[in-house]
């Protein structure tokens, strides 16, 4: 499937974001900000990024987020390291950049 850089129209968002709720609080609290700061710009890569991740157990997808590991085999794509490295992005304090 050719993924675009089209942006993600709301429903396809709330979709995104519904589906990007996890068991583990400190997940989510990654993921909120993520869609707090980047929601109105996510394009149809960035969803396939997103939920190459979403499969993920929680702890695993928290290893990725505190830079433990790095995506390996199938999960090693651009649209992963793009949606992974947005999810990172953070100033002291914990606030967006």
């Amino acid at each position: 499937m050719l993924m675009t850089n089209t942006l993600l129209g709301e429903r396809e968002r709330d979709l995104l974001k519904w589906r990007s709720r996890r068991g583990l609080v400190e997940n989510d609290l990654f993921i909120e900000q993520f869609f707090a700061t980047y929601g109105s710009q996510l394009t149809q890569q960035n969803a396939a990024g997103m939920s190459a991740l979403m499969d993920l157990a929680d702890n695993d997808l928290m290893d990725l987020f505190l830079r433990r590991k790095e995506p390996e085999g199938q999960l090693d794509t651009q649209e992963v390291r793009e949606v992974l490295e947005m999810l990172r992005k953070r100033v002291p304090g914990g606030s967006p950049q």
